[in-house]
């Protein structure tokens, strides 16, 4: 389904109550600039110091100390942010002291919980308490192994409000994986949980736990919080204390809750690169840069604001989680959502997006197309009428999902499919809520990110494929790597391709309109005949098929060094890639796209080998089919999957 179709256009009365209307009329008043989305984003972009400025007042931050200027230096490597400010991430995430939902909570198993700001504001205070008895100070790496409960916010703004490094990793990591990532950035205190579930299954997680304290030799202190029993036994956990002893008595007096205030750019998250070709680079994000870039995401391009309720399904290893955690700053609710999405059916979210009246549903362009794979109607099956939002990351989301998004959920709805990840913490391009929706389309690029499609000479494209590029800085590019002094991984891994220039490795077109369609990551670009082809581009429409569930799409190496499209798919239940099937697939593929986009290879498996935060791996796919070595398998949700691939083709 061609990408371009108009879906949705907000009305005027809703453009004007939108925070997004609000901001634009502010600047437009203040600088002069005309009164439109287009004139906005250019100012933001062309002077873009003044830009962070207006909007860190706007969103209402409150630094402890002002900025001498929004910005010392120049270009994308040497920029400084906000210099002599000093603040807190914790401090304005926890700002709202009420009696106000600040999450609601829910789990696969029937579990659920309601904590307020004044409740929240308590156990940060206890938890902060003890990692202070510990002697947790400014700088130290606090690590949380963990499930998406709300215990886990508690433990990070504690850890961060003391000025310490809060770094996650979800509980069904294995133990190589968190080595990866912990044993790089030597934590001093760990949070974990005696298990989780996924799928009504119960997975024991302490004997992992005693083999990581085995090895992490910097760990003074291990904290359990009971998930799948009331009473674990932590005897094979040397010193390890329960959640409840360890943040005191419920029924004494919380203790002052206090704030270190650091530097804007003063570490705050630790976040990980996939890991798939090597060691995760650990990401070091900071509280000015990540708090800022949050708000405006979320106040202005999603128009979040108090009272409201935002989900995101999402695990603690995801980046996801980081960003809908930010939500706590506008004064909205945290809906989470710990488990096995589809248990046990496939409209387990939509229902609880009734019960709890949410207002943003976020998800990945994977779980809705399982939704329109399974032939639910979650508009017809449950009242949504709070649900003003849907946002979509993960992958791209096809044309066709947007249409099935509009059809069987609801039809005033703003479908924000986004786009950026883990490297800045954020988005490059996302949702607006002053412009229309297109079908197969992301609606902008971000307030004060100079994004563009370039050739390879650094051209700009428009209605072309091109690299995504950023040109000018923002306040939440990576402080630095973790242990790379010189910033040598820093630079090689973003400003070498064009020098001085972030190049993100998506593949994306900027349309005549300003939307932009997604091609896949550029670092997995097909090359068959030496033209560049995006894997999204195949996905849209392979995927699209009833009798596909999923698939994977690589190059494969020819004896003359040319190469070829090699095609996996995961079929429905019962069916076998016949003949007939194959040729279906590759006459959907050359309409849809063109005959060079016709896999030449196509091959049914049983499942696609994904990263734990749920990611297509191509490039390890890519390695065995060449009978090359995957190194780090332990960056894989199921490694096994890889096994089918040896000698396929």
């Amino acid at each position: 389904m061609p990408s371009g179709r108009k879906l949705w256009q907000p009305t005027q009365s809703q453009v004007q109550r939108t925070q997004m209307q609000a901001f634009l009329t502010r600047i437009a008043q203040r600088f002069g600039i005309e009164p439109a989305w287009e004139a906005l984003r250019r100012w933001s972009i062309d002077d873009y110091g003044t830009f962070w400025a207006e909007l860190l007042d706007f969103v209402g931050v409150e630094p402890s100390a002002p900025a001498r200027t929004p910005i010392e230096g120049r270009g994308m490597l040497d920029t400084r942010w906000f210099p002599g400010m000093t603040l807190n991430y914790a401090r304005h995430l926890l700002r709202f002291d009420d009696d106000e939902d600040a999450i609601v909570f829910e789990n696969e198993i029937g579990g659920s919980a309601r904590w307020t700001h004044r409740q929240l504001r308590d156990a940060v205070a206890r938890c902060a308490a003890a990692l202070r008895r510990e002697g947790v100070k400014k700088g130290d790496r606090v690590g949380g192994y963990m499930p998406n409960v709300p215990e886990t916010i508690v433990a990070m703004l504690a850890a961060v409000s003391l000025g310490a490094i809060w770094s996650s990793c979800s509980p069904d990591f294995g133990v190589g994986a968190v080595m990866d990532r912990f044993g790089q950035i030597e934590p001093t205190v760990m949070f974990t949980v005696d298990g989780y579930t996924y799928g009504g299954k119960r997975f024991e997680t302490l004997d992992r736990v005693a083999q990581l304290q085995q090895r992490l030799t910097t760990l003074k202190r291990i904290v359990v919080l009971p998930y799948i029993s009331d009473a674990p036994d932590l005897g094979g956990v040397t010193g390890a204390v329960a959640w409840r002893d360890y943040l005191g008595p419920e029924d004494a007096p919380a203790p002052e809750l206090r704030f270190e205030e650091v530097p804007f750019d003063h570490p705050l998250f630790i976040m990980y690169s996939s890991g798939t070709t090597g060691v995760p680079k650990c990401i070091v994000h900071g509280h000015g840069g990540t708090l800022l870039q949050h708000m405006k995401e979320l106040m202005l391009h999603c128009d979040l604001r108090a009272g409201e309720r935002i989900f995101y399904y999402t695990t603690c290893g995801w980046m996801m989680w980081n960003w809908l955690v930010s939500g706590l700053g506008t004064g909205a609710a945290l809906v989470l959502y710990e488990g096995n999405p589809g248990h046990p059916t496939m409209s387990r979210l939509w229902e609880m997006a009734e019960r709890t009246r949410m207002n943003i549903f976020g998800t990945s362009a994977k779980y809705i197309s399982a939704c329109h794979k399974a032939g639910i109607h979650p508009g017809e099956d449950f009242d949504l009428a709070a649900l003003r939002a849907v946002c979509s990351t993960g992958s791209p989301l096809s044309a066709e999902l947007f249409e099935w998004t509009y059809a069987n959920v609801k039809r005033d709805l703003m479908l924000a499919s986004i786009c950026g990840g883990t490297d800045i913490i954020s988005c490059f391009i996302l949702g607006n809520p002053i412009l229309p929706v297109y079908a197969g389309e992301i609606q902008c690029r971000g307030l004060g990110m100079d994004v563009h499609a370039w050739d390879e000479e650094g051209h700009d494209l428009v209605g072309q494929k091109g690299e995504l590029v950023c040109i000018k800085p923002f306040p939440s590019q990576p402080v630095c790597f973790w242990n790379d002094p010189d910033k040598r991984k820093y630079r090689a891994a973003y400003f070498e391709h064009f020098p001085g220039v972030w190049r993100h490795g998506d593949y994306i077109e900027i349309t005549e309109h300003g939307g932009i369609i997604v091609y896949g990551r550029s670092d997995a670009t097909l090359n068959p005949g030496g033209v560049r082809i995006g894997t999204a581009e195949i996905y849209r429409i392979v995927e699209g098929l009833d009798e596909v569930v999923d698939s994977i799409v690589v190059g494969k190496r020819t004896e003359d060094e040319d190469v070829v499209i090699a095609l996996f798919v995961v079929l429905r239940e019962g069916l076998t890639l016949d003949k007939a099937l194959r040729d279906k697939i590759k006459e959907s593929v050359a309409a849809g796209a063109s005959k060079r986009h016709v896999p030449r290879i196509i091959k049914q498996v049983r499942q696609i080998p994904r990263t734990i935060s749920g990611k297509k791996v191509e490039l390890a796919v890519q390695q065995v089919i060449h009978g090359e070595e995957v190194h780090n398998k332990d960056a894989l949700a199921n490694p096994e999957a890889l096994d089918e691939f040896v000698d396929i083709v």
